[in-house]
């Protein structure tokens, strides 16, 4: 049964129905002209009397014939006086196109086929509890609550001393309503700005929630939903600037939740989504996607704080978030991405993702705190697992990007990347981790990268990526904060192509642990001058070191007990303007070995390291010279410790300053001598110049024994001390070889009487002898024990 316009009758109505008199053909009505004709009014008593059998005194199920279709049709009417329907059960779909409402319907309790309003004009709608076998339709129709008009049970505004307790203020009413069908709202207005504009706690929608373009004024409450297919807000426009927007608390969505742009029509008239207020997802559960491509969110920055448990000095509370989903279970991918444009925090703490998070080309911003705690979180993914990527491609956020204890199942990649909090921390994510790469290429930090204790299966590449305003704190001040990160291969600070990498605070990668390589290639490290530290690779392990800056670090580097299998430099990286600390650190090769004949390049290296480190330290030559003693290089190595032992006795010098000369004179005494004993063939050319000496001064010189009793001269020249080695035979260069062997006793010293300067010379060559012959033995023995 329909009812159209007056003059039209259906087949199939009832006997006792009377039809108004025939009228000329009107024009359509248009519902939304507060003033409609009298021409149009249809009494609401009038549209139901057909449902009420004669005497029955009441709303009764109408049995119609079997030919008739189960709908009730009503065109261009204005329908007045109260259109009530509750707790009826009532087999028909009831369709109102162009009509206007001088009541809300009330289908409050009621049970029916269907309810749809096409281009109508309402002031609220009744509907809990309502039991509709199909779908519920409100298209391109008006909402529009009454401030202080007629005084109506929950949708009407009123004071706060009138309000039932229990009974909500909501121009659309669907509590607690189960639709076996789809509830579709497309291009409907509602306004009810200081209620809700929609109330449907505990919704049961079989099919899909369909609000393409919905336009509301007031929160769009549907906490603890239930919808089986999609639910859809696309090109929709939320607006509740001091409360929710959407409240979608602990909802259930058996598909996607779409909040994307409406695309529908010609090329170039989409329209995005739009909320001013807080979207407030917590605890929901979306079997498939979360997509706001393109959506815009914005909370007032300056505006009163929603939610009273949001008043608090709790650092990690985010009191104006554009988007709340803690503790949010998705199945599929959140899509926060395509231009999509947030003003408040995209807070998702705790959060399941079973596939990826994309932020390609969002725009997020948030008002900067003036005091702490600032709460000026832009993202906020504290402890969330994301099975899929991250994708962030384009992002631009302005802001604190928070994501402490996060695990990613698979990569963080992030291109042209802009990230602004100016002087604070603009990525925290402490103990996260990332089962494959981090990426963040070519983009722009201003602020600090906080990536403390962060496990990265693959390697974490900041390839052309530039760092400027750090947080300074009063312990430590860094660009990039990469302490005791474990990462599976490459930790990567280089240029990319003519795009370099740059850090105005310096870099801090203390503790670290790399499987593959650290490098810095094209890399400039600058520091602040509170710490003037441009790199911190203190107790890093890797298996190469790369450190090829493309200008000298600006400030100190720390490579304190750093340990790399490999290592490749370049001059830049030693001339750091602050020095280089190298105690402990070890490495086992050079990437490009040291020819055995090319001793520039050792003298180099040498000067190279003398000159990065504070004042004499051993260890490094030691270091040196080991890594070349490995390597087969023992000449190279013997070079270094020669070196070591020069800066050793010019630091005691300098430490000595009475005795500071004969340091010094000590010191060229044994460089020139023995080469402080790595230079054997040097002490054996001593020896062989102190015996021919030796030789000559002993056989050119009488010795005067002739008036010294019991001696047995021997020659004219020599005497023997014992009377009785008669059978001695003179020889100055045997007596002299004697001389200078230490240990070693050839039957000649001792034996002859030397006396006034005689003496005093062969003591000279015997003192000379142990020095020079020990130095000869020990280099004779490093060679005898090489490998």
């Amino acid at each position: 049964m329909a009812f159209l316009r007056p003059g039209a009758r259906e087949s199939g109505e009832p006997d006792d129905y009377v039809a108004p008199p025939a009228e000329s053909p009107r024009p359509p009505l248009d519902p939304f002209d507060p003033h409609p004709d009298k021409r149009y009014e249809v009494r609401a008593d009038d549209l139901l009397r057909p449902f009420l059998e004669p005497g029955s005194g009441g709303l009764l199920r109408w049995r119609r014939q079997a030919s008739n279709a189960p709908i009730v049709q009503v065109e261009d009417a204005y329908i007045t006086g109260r259109l009530e329907l509750r707790a009826a059960e009532l087999q028909y779909l009831f369709r109102f196109e162009r009509c206007r409402f001088e009541y809300p319907p009330d289908v409050r309790e009621a049970t029916i086929l269907g309810l749809v309003f096409r281009k109508c004009w309402l002031p609220g709608l009744k509907a809990r509890n309502l039991r509709s076998r199909n779908d519920v339709r409100l298209i391109r129709s008006v909402v529009e609550v009454e401030v202080g008009g007629r005084a109506d049970n929950e949708t009407t505004v009123r004071r706060a001393n009138d309000r039932d307790r229990g009974v909500p203020d909501a121009a659309i009413n669907l509590t607690d309503a189960v639709i076996e069908g789809s509830v579709v709202l497309t291009r409907t207005r509602i306004d009810h700005p200081r209620g809700k504009a929609i109330q449907a706690d505990r919704l049961v929608v079989t099919g899909a929630f369909l609000a393409y373009r919905l336009d509301t004024h007031g929160e769009v409450r549907v906490p603890g939903m239930r919808a089986g297919g999609n639910v859809n807000f696309s090109g929709a426009t939320l607006r509740n600037p001091d409360g929710f927007a959407l409240n979608g608390n602990g909802l259930h969505i058996g598909g996607s939740l779409l909040c994307e742009v409406d695309t529908y029509g010609r090329a170039g008239e989409g329209k995005r989504f739009s909320a001013k207020g807080v979207v407030y997802l917590p605890s929901a559960t979306i079997d498939s996607d979360i997509v706001l491509r393109g959506a815009r969110l914005d909370v007032n920055q300056d505006g009163p704080i929603v939610v009273d448990a949001w008043r608090t000095a709790d650092p990690y509370v985010d009191p104006r978030p554009a988007l709340i989903a803690d503790r949010v279970k998705v199945s599929g991918n959140v899509e926060l991405s395509d231009s999509l444009q947030s003003t408040g925090t995209l807070r998702m703490i705790n959060a399941h993702i079973g596939g990826s998070l994309r932020l390609a080309g969002a725009h997020l911003r948030i008002q900067r705190g003036e005091a702490e705690p600032y709460y000026d979180r832009v993202l906020h993914l504290d402890g969330s697992e994301i099975n899929g990527d991250i994708q962030a491609t384009g992002l631009r956020a302005e802001g604190q990007v928070r994501m402490a204890d996060v695990e990613i199942g698979g990569n963080l990649l992030a291109w042209n990347v802009k990230l602004l909090h100016v002087e604070r921390d603009v990525v925290s994510a402490r103990r996260s981790r990332i089962a494959g790469n981090l990426l963040l290429t070519d983009s722009t930090v201003a602020g600090t990268l906080r990536l403390q204790g962060v496990d990265v299966g693959g390697s974490i590449e900041l390839f052309g990526t530039q760092f400027s305003n750090p947080a300074v704190a009063r312990s430590s001040s860094f660009s990039v904060d990469l302490r005791t990160v474990q990462v599976g291969r490459d930790i990567m600070l280089t240029a990319n192509a003519d795009r370099g990498f740059w850090a105005e605070g310096g870099v801090n990668m203390d503790g670290a642990t790399v499987k593959r390589r650290v490098a810095i290639t094209g890399a400039t490290l600058h520091s602040t001058p509170e710490h003037q530290i441009a790199l911190d690779a203190s107790d890093v392990s890797a298996d190469e070191f790369l450190m090829n800056p493309a200008s000298r670090p600006e400030g100190r580097v720390m490579l304190r007990r750093a340990h790399c299998a490999s290592l490749a430099d370049n001059e830049h990286f030693w001339h750091a303007r602050d020095g280089i600390e190298l105690e402990e650190f070890r490495y086992d090769a050079l990437t490009e070995p040291i020819d055995l004949g090319d001793d520039d390049v050792v003298e180099r290296r040498i000067e190279l390291l003398s000159n990065a480190m504070d004042g004499y330290r051993p260890g490094p030559y030691d270091q040196l010279a080991a890594m070349l003693r490995t390597s087969g290089n023992e000449e190279h190595a013997a070079t270094v410790l020669f070196k070591k032992q020069q800066f050793r006795y010019n630091s005691l010098a300098r430490g000595y300053r009475t005795l500071g000369p004969a340091v010094r004179l000590w010191s060229l005494l044994q460089r020139w001598m023995v080469g402080y004993g790595y230079r054997s063939v040097r002490a054996l050319g001593w020896l062989l110049l102190l015996l021919v000496a030796g030789s000559l001064w002993f056989w050119l010189r009488p010795d005067n024994c002739a008036g010294v009793p019991d001696l047995q001269r021997i020659t004219e020249t020599r005497c023997a001390v014992n009377a009785d080695d008669t059978g001695l035979d003179w020889n100055p260069v045997l007596y002299t070889v004697d001389l200078l062997v230490p240990i070693v006793d050839f039957g000649n010293k001792g034996r002859w009487y030397m006396s006034g300067l005689d003496k005093w010379v062969a003591t000279g060559f015997t003192a000379s002898g142990w020095i020079l012959a020990t130095t000869v033995a020990a280099g004779m023995t490093r060679m005898l024990r090489r490998n």
